[in-house]
């Protein structure tokens, strides 16, 4: 007969659930949470949704359109300065593109880019150009470019290196294999991402408004301070209204770039 197997040690993971729990009790305890005020936050919410949602006003929706124009106009300028700097930026920083040198510079830069919130940058820009919102745009695009030169490099170096090497066979240089190897193969997944970035932007740029980059957000801040809850409530509304449309368009534009992108993978393989 066999020996049984040794049964395996959970001391390992006893340890790191006892090293979780007590991060997480220091935490608790750092933060100072009102345990009342928490109790009372479902009541509160529902409260603050009456005096919002019962009774929207409706007079100043189209200033709310305006702004919202505006701040799809912010996030629409930032993801076109994001991705004009991005791609090539992080196609330089991707292995076997660009020297050794430069790649840890660059993605170093991405690195701290990422580290850095957008409305951190729009406060430091706030400073030269002012209350604007071409502030706004600006801080999106130098916001983005972090998370995108790392899409960017992350898609060129996961690509099959079969075209590159026909076309290195075939005496092409670096800049041939970058623009009839690895650019068409990498176009539809990074304009997919140029548009999930102009989504994200659509959300940080209600954000960015509050910290007076303008858009809608610096509107709804001005009539949160002045509790005038049944504008907020009808502020809320349009922000959300706009956001969902303009996800539905670019999601079925995203997809459409990638079916795309699939049937001629498929058509090729043929």
């Amino acid at each position: 007969m066999s020996a049984l197997p040794t049964r395996p040690s959970k001391t390992a993971t006893t340890l790191w659930s006892v090293i979780v729990g007590l991060v997480i009790l220091a935490c608790l305890a750092f933060l100072d949470v009102d345990w009342q005020g928490l109790l009372d936050l479902p009541r509160s919410t529902w409260e603050y949704g009456v005096l919002m949602f019962a009774d929207p006003t409706w007079d100043k929706l189209p200033r709310a359109l305006f702004e919202t124009w505006r701040s799809i106009s912010m996030a629409w300028l930032g993801a076109i300065l994001c991705v004009v700097l991005s791609i090539p930026l992080g196609m330089l920083a991707a292995h076997g593109v660009g020297p050794l040198w430069l790649r840890t510079i660059l993605r170093g830069i991405f690195a701290v880019i990422r580290a850095v919130p957008e409305v951190i940058i729009a406060l430091i820009l706030l400073t030269v150009t002012g209350l604007t919102p071409f502030t706004g745009a600006l801080a999106l695009g130098i916001a983005g470019i972090g998370t995108q030169g790392k899409w960017v490099y992350e898609t060129i170096e996961s690509l099959n290196d079969d075209a590159s090497e026909a076309i290195a066979a075939a005496g092409g240089g670096k800049v041939a294999i970058l623009r009839w190897a690895l650019w068409p193969a990498a176009m539809p997944t990074l304009m997919s991402f140029a548009l999930y970035r102009f989504e994200l932007n659509i959300r940080m740029s209600a954000v960015l408004g509050l910290v007076g980059a303008g858009g809608i957000g610096s509107m709804l801040s001005n009539y949160t301070n002045y509790r005038e809850w049944g504008t907020v409530g009808m502020l809320l509304i349009v922000v959300i209204a706009a956001t969902m449309v303009v996800d539905a368009i670019s999601g079925a534009i995203r997809r459409r770039i990638m079916e795309g992108a699939t049937n001629r993978g498929l058509v090729r393989r043929r």
